[in-house]
């Protein structure tokens, strides 16, 4: 089954000001439990919306299970366990994929998985 969680900020100002130390901490522990579930084949894709100011918010798209697995990825997500960000979960189902690389490779950033 595949899952969707969106997650936004709590603290708005995290977005347009930047994080606070502890917000900087909680936001790595988060980038890498998100990398490895990507590495574990859990997340298909993970990702956030780059609008400037604070409208911006997150997607973590997942296989689980059940609703009850799917709950317990998202809330051990320590951005949500923290209470840094907030998150929602919907079913989902994706109807159309695209095989080829998320970034060129002259894109000077990380593959697919880097993306979070």
């Amino acid at each position: 089954m595949q899952f969707l969680y969106r997650l936004e900020v709590v603290r708005a100002a995290l977005l347009t000001e930047g994080p606070t130390p502890e917000e900087e901490a909680v936001l790595e522990r988060h980038f890498t439990y998100l990398q490895h579930l990507t590495r574990a084949g859990v997340v298909l894709l993970a990702g956030r919306t780059t609008r400037p100011g604070g409208e911006g918010f997150g997607i973590v798209v997942f296989e689980a299970a059940s609703e009850a697995e799917a709950r317990e990825r998202m809330h051990g997500d320590p951005a949500v366990a923290s209470g840094v960000m907030r998150a929602a979960l919907f079913p989902f189902r994706i109807a159309l994929a695209s095989r080829r690389p998320l970034l060129p490779p002259d894109a000077g950033g990380e593959a697919a998985e880097g993306l979070a």
